[in-house]
C-alpha cells in the first residue's frame, strides 16, 4: 500500500501525484526491487495497491492541468472532480487516458515484478454517483443502468485482460462495496475479470456490533449473513478489520475490545480483568470466524494477528505533523511478559490449520446451526467442524451438532492456556458422531460448550 508516490502523506498513499514513480519515502527503486525479490525468494506473493480511481488534484508536480487544461486526462467540469476526495477523475472513455493507465499497469508488472494488484476504489469507479450517498441492497436495478459509468467498467476489463494475458498467474482484487454482479466473473463470460474482491461489509459489521450492541444482544443469524452474503463461484476475501477502521477516528479492534485497559492490563504478571479476558477471547473468535466462513482468502491487517492497541495516523496540520501514531508497535508481541503473544500465537496457528487443511480453496460451508437463544454458531468446511459459543455466561454440556458419520479430535481450541485461554478443554478426548439427525445433518455429536468469562469459542473439531 502507499508505494505510488504521494505528495500529501496523510492521504494514505491515496492521492497519487506520480504514477510512474515508487514513492522516495521508503528508500529507492533499486531497494523497492530488492523487496520484491526478497519476497519472491521466501515464497511470499507481493501485490500493489493500484489507484486508477482517482487522482491527486495537484497541478505544479501531478497529471492536473498537464497541457494547460483542466481535461487532459480527466473529465472536464464537475464530472472530472470527486466531491469526497477532493482529487481529479480520469476519462476512461479518452485514448491516451487508456494508454496511460495500461502502461502504468504494465509497468510495475514488468520492471518491478509485482504479482498482480490491489484495484482500489472500484465502486467510485463503477457508478456515476461514486457510490456516494447509495445504500446498495442487491437489487440489479442499481448495477445495471445509466447510473453505472460503462467507459470505467470497460477500463477495468482491459486492466484485467492485459494483466492476466501478459501474466497468467497474476491477481487481481477489487475493492468494491457494491456488490457488482459478474465482477469477479471470467470477461469471456461477460465479467469484469477480477479473481477476488473484497469483503468489506465483513469489518463494518463486526465494528457496529462492539459500538452498538450488547453482548447478549448479538445477532447470530445476521453475523453467518454477513459472512457468507457472497455470489456462487466470485471468490471474496474477508478480514475482521482494516485500514479504514484503524485509521485516525476510529479505533483498531483490539482497542475496540479493550481500550484504554491495554494500556495498564495487558501484563501476564496481573490478573486477568473482565475486560481484558473478554476482548481477548472475542478477538481470536472473530478472527477464526471470519476466516474459515467469510471467504475464499483472508486479509491480515498489519498489526491485527496480535491485537495491536490504538490507531494510525499519518503527519498532517491537524496533529502538528506529528509521526507518533504512524507506526506499528511489532515489539509488543515479541514481549513474554504481555498478552499480546497469546494473540499471536492463535493468528499462526489458526493460518497453520488452514494451510493443512484448505479451508479458503474449499466449497463454502454448510451453516448446522445459528441459535440465537443459545448464541451458537456451527459450521462444516473442509472436513472441518467449527463451533463458537458467543453466548456471555452460559456453557453447555452434551449439547448436540449437527454434522457427519465421524470421530473427531480438537485441533483448535481458544481456550487453550498458549492463546490466553483458561484450558478447561480436554485435548486427549475424541468426540463420536452417531446417527442421529440434528438440524438437517445426518449425524450428530455431543460436546460441551463453556464461556469464558463472557463468552468462548470451542473449537473447529477434525474428521480421522
Amino acid at each position: 500500500m502507499a508505494i505510488m508516490e504521494h505528495a500529501y502523506y496523510a492521504s494514505f498513499g491515496y492521492q497519487i501525484t506520480s504514477f510512474f514513480a515508487a514513492s522516495s519515502r521508503y528508500g529507492t527503486p533499486e531497494e523497492l526491487k530488492e523487496l520484491v525479490d526478497t519476497a519472491h525468494s521466501m515464497g511470499i506473493i507481493v501485490l500493489l495497491d493500484v489507484v486508477h480511481s482517482h487522482a491527486s488534484k495537484n497541478s505544479a508536480d501531478g497529471l492536473n492541468m498537464f497541457d494547460g487544461t483542466d481535461s487532459c486526462y480527466f473529465h472536464s467540469g464537475p464530472r472530472g472532480t470527486h466531491d469526497l476526495w477532493d482529487s481529479r477523475l480520469f476519462a476512461y472513455s479518452s485514448w491516451e487516458v487508456l494508454r496511460f493507465l495500461l502502461s502504468n499497469i504494465r509497468w510495475w508488472l514488468e520492471e518491478y515484478r509485482f504479482d498482480g494488484f490491489r484495484f482500489d476504489g472500484v465502486t467510485s469507479m463503477l457508478y456515476h454517483h461514486h457510490g456516494m450517498g447509495q445504500g446498495f441492497s442487491g437489487d440489479y436495478s442499481e448495477y445495471f443502468g445509466l447510473q453505472v459509468d460503462e467507459d470505467a467498467l470497460t477500463y477495468l476489463m482491459l486492466a484485467n485482460h492485459l494483466t492476466h494475458t501478459l501474466y497468467p498467474d497474476s491477481i487481481t482484487i477489487a475493492e468494491d462495496v457494491s456488490g457488482m454482479p459478474a465482477l469477479c466473473s471470467p470477461i469471456s463470460q461477460g465479467g469484469g475479470g477480477f479473481d477476488y474482491r473484497l469483503a468489506m461489509a465483513i469489518p463494518d459489521k463486526w465494528i457496529q456490533l462492539l459500538k452498538e450492541f450488547k453482548d447478549e444482544d448479538w445477532n447470530m443469524g445476521n453475523i453467518v449473513y454477513t459472512l457468507t452474503n457472497r455470489r456462487y463461484l466470485e471468490k471474496c476475501i474477508a478480514y475482521a478489520e482494516s485500514h479504514d477502521q484503524a485509521l485516525v477516528g476510529d479505533k483498531t479492534l483490539a482497542f475496540w475490545l479493550m481500550d484504554a485497559e491495554m494500556y495498564t492490563n495487558m501484563s501476564v504478571l496481573t490478573p486477568f480483568t473482565p475486560v481484558i479476558d473478554r476482548g481477548i477471547q472475542l478477538h481470536k473468535m472473530i478472527r477464526l470466524i471470519t476466516h474459515g466462513l467469510g471467504g475464499e482468502g483472508y486479509l491480515n491487517f498489519m498489526g491485527n494477528e496480535f491485537g495491536h492497541p490504538e490507531w494510525l495516523d499519518f503527519p498532517r496540520k491537524g496533529n502538528n505533523e506529528s509521526y507518533h501514531y504512524a507506526r506499528r508497535q511489532f515489539h509488543l508481541t515479541d514481549d513474554d511478559l504481555l498478552r499480546y503473544k497469546f494473540l499471536n500465537n492463535f493468528d499462526r496457528d489458526m493460518n497453520r490449520l488452514e494451510e493443512r487443511f484448505g479451508w479458503l480453496s474449499a466449497p463454502q460451508a454448510h451453516v448446522s446451526e445459528k441459535h440465537e437463544g443459545n448464541k451458537i454458531i456451527a459450521f462444516e468446511r473442509a472436513g472441518l467442524l467449527f463451533i463458537f459459543n458467543f453466548h456471555p455466561s452460559k456453557s453447555y454440556t452434551d449439547y448436540r451438532i449437527g454434522t457427519a458419520l465421524y470421530t473427531f479430535k480438537i485441533v483448535l481450541d481458544s481456550d487453550a492456556a498458549e492463546y490466553g485461554g483458561h484450558q478447561r478443554l480436554d485435548h486427549s478426548t475424541d468426540f463420536f458422531s452417531e446417527a442421529f439427525e440434528h438440524n438437517g445433518r445426518p449425524c450428530s455429536l455431543l460436546v460441551s460448550l463453556i464461556p469464558l468469562l463472557v463468552r468462548s469459542l470451542t473449537l473447529p473439531m477434525l474428521t480421522d
